[in-house]
């Protein structure tokens, strides 16, 4: 079984836990071992939440004299979630020891899903797999029992939804590129989130992932003394088991995700949320992506400014998020920087569209490279105000940011920005946007430029081409134009298939 976590002055908790727990995890790949520690945490977080209340109803004082601590309405009632006695972390620990160790936690997942129909589906059932080591289950109940010992549910919820988020960051480390598919750096996020201040209002991302850009959002309202109440989440993930992560990882923070959807054909097949119109939207959908199913979505009411071509999402996705917002709404999203400069398939159009007739574009901010899992794609972040003609003292300008130079190795393959430099960008788009403080270019760094000039440039939104910096490496990248070229080279194979095949047909009917 595995000892007691010991505190280390030198190395915080969560990091002291993730190293027991990976000595743990032997021979699964960290894809699979995930969905069993991200599980038991879960579990530790409504079997404490449960305990308390049941504590609370037991003793049977004031509002909860006479109360049944086994009724499930009284937890309902509190949003607590009721968890059977076959499913309560002491039953797990006194079987911990077993070999059947798995089967128990199975079972206990399956009796916290019928007892509470907003779990449905969600929980992992993984724990009796033969490749789990059944004295290893029991370290990692033993080591998960640690967490947030005896504190109260305030305090317990707080530092399990720290293990849980930090966890997340590392086991999508621990799987690269596959990893970067749930998950979105913590620095981006919180970029992201700086940007727009998202203090009130519904608050939508239809590509979620495992729902940081949720938490991150639920925490910037809390840490500025705003109400959390006044926030409500929307959102849509098409892979069922990053959606599970999804649900666990807002319930452990007690965020209400009965809006977050999952269906297998996406958002631009199957829109979840087809008539919300959201004050924010914070997305990271995946880049340059070829099989989004666009041809069969050409007439579609979404592409407002521009059929998006078959071989590339990026302009669908762009489309899609102005489709969603109110007139006074913003979006702040992460694109491949090839979206910036592109004119193939018509994708310069409507750029020209988004910027000249829509007057969408409010900032654009060239990222680091490094900073995602998952891929080497250079990467930047449009920010759209849909009230820019009403009242935006900057209306008629964009402002660009070059980041490039910002940013810090966390190890030789990956960069994350520290809270400095989130606060430098964040502050810089706030003084630009509001007026409230004084805002001046920065050579290198910040430009705020009229439209006119972004039209002599021929809609053009690199932003090393305005701030003043080289913008060579920023106009063409090898690796993301050979994945266009070859996106649009199948496209263009598959109508000429077509035509060849109707071209035969003809030549058949003649010849009858």
């Amino acid at each position: 079984m595995a000892k007691p976590v010991k505190e280390n002055k030198d190395e915080p908790l969560e990091k002291q836990l993730w190293k027991a727990a990976d000595k743990l995890r032997k021979n699964i790949d960290a894809a699979e071992y995930k969905h069993v520690v991200m599980g038991l945490i879960f579990l530790k977080y409504i079997s404490d939440s449960f305990e308390e209340m049941f504590a609370r109803l037991q003793a049977g004082e004031g509002e909860y004299k006479g109360a049944d601590p086994e009724d499930k309405d009284e937890y309902n009632a509190e949003n607590v979630f009721f968890v059977p006695a076959e499913a309560r972390w002491s039953h797990l620990v006194a079987k911990a020891k077993l070999p059947t160790i798995g089967t128990v936690v199975d079972e206990a997942m399956d009796a916290i899903e019928k007892e509470n129909p907003s779990l449905k589906g969600v929980l992992p059932k993984v724990f009796a797999r033969q490749n789990l080591d059944p004295a290893s289950l029991g370290g990692l109940i033993d080591l998960v029992g640690n967490i947030a010992l005896g504190d109260a549910k305030s305090r317990s919820a707080d530092v399990l939804g720290h293990v849980f988020e930090y966890f997340l960051g590392e086991f999508a480390l621990a799987e690269g590129k596959q990893g970067g598919q749930f998950y979105t750096p913590r620095s981006i996020v919180e970029l992201l989130v700086a940007m727009l201040e998202p203090y009130k209002g519904r608050v939508f991302d239809p590509c979620c992932g495992s729902g940081g850009m949720f938490v991150q959002s639920e925490k910037f309202v809390a840490e500025h003394q705003g109400r959390v109440n006044d926030i409500s989440i929307y959102g849509q993930e098409s892979n069922q088991t990053t959606w599970r992560l999804a649900k666990m990882n807002l319930a452990i923070r007690g965020i209400d995700s009965s809006q977050v959807k999952w269906n297998s054909e996406g958002s631009f097949l199957n829109d979840a949320h087809k008539d919300l119109k959201a004050d924010f939207i914070i997305a990271n959908p995946p880049f340059n992506v070829s099989d989004w199913s666009g041809e069969l979505l050409r007439g579609d009411g979404r592409w407002q400014y521009g059929t998006p071509p078959a071989g590339n999402a990026n302009f669908a996705w762009l489309q899609h998020f102005a489709y969603h917002l109110n007139p006074q709404g913003k979006a702040g999203v992460v694109l491949a920087k090839g979206a910036l400069t592109s004119k193939t398939s018509g994708e310069g159009d409507i750029r020209k569209a988004l910027i000249a007739d829509g007057n969408l574009i409010d900032c654009i901010v060239n990222l680091p490279a490094k900073l995602f899992l998952n891929t080497q794609i250079p990467a930047a972040l449009w920010f759209m105000n849909r009230a820019r003609n009403n009242g935006h003292p900057r209306k008629n300008e964009i402002l660009f940011i070059d980041a490039r130079n910002l940013g810090h190795l966390i190890n030789r393959r990956t960069k994350e920005l520290a809270h400095d430099d989130i606060q430098q960008i964040a502050d810089t788009y706030h003084a630009w946007r509001t007026g409230e403080a004084a805002y001046e270019d920065i050579k290198g760094f910040c430009a705020s430029v009229p439209i006119s000039r972004v039209a002599e440039l021929d809609y053009v939104l690199t932003p090393g081409r305005y701030v003043g910096l080289p913008d060579e490496e920023d106009d063409f990248n090898f690796a993301e134009r050979f994945a266009a070229l070859k996106a649009e080279f199948e496209v263009q194979l598959k109508e000429e298939a077509a035509l060849n095949q109707a071209i035969a047909e003809n030549l058949q009917r003649i010849k009858l």
